[in-house]
This record gives C-alpha cells, sequence and structure tokens, in this order.
C-alpha cells in the first residue's frame, strides 16, 4: 500500500540486507512479489554496498 501511494509522487528509500535476487523466494507469492518488484523496479536506481562491515571496527 505504501508503495502504490507514493508511486510516481516522489522519492522513496528502501534499504535491504537481503539480495534482491532473494527477495522472489522471501515473499513467497508469486503474484504479490511481481506487483512489488514491478513497482520498485519501473524507475529505480540500485546501488549495491560492498566492502567490509564498520560494525566490526573496534573503537579504540
Amino acid at each position: 500500500d505504501i508503495l502504490e501511494d507514493r508511486y510516481g509522487n516522489g522519492a522513496t528509500i528502501i534499504t535491504s540486507q537481503l539480495p534482491v535476487d532473494n527477495w522472489y523466494n522471501f515473499i513467497d507469492e508469486p503474484t504479490l512479489a511481481d506487483a512489488i518488484m514491478d513497482r520498485l523496479s519501473a524507475s529505480a536506481h540500485r546501488i549495491a554496498l560492498t566492502g567490509k562491515s564498520m560494525r566490526n571496527k573496534k573503537n579504540h
């Protein structure tokens, strides 16, 4: 519902630790997954972050 309300009205930022390739299996309902992915990918800019986790860095 949130994505549908915002579609075409402004920017929406979505973050996930789950790779996009795994979203269909996670949603586990093909019709719903298609609708969600269609709205997300229509005019999306994807940024995949790489590198070491900053969580592992100890403060000295």
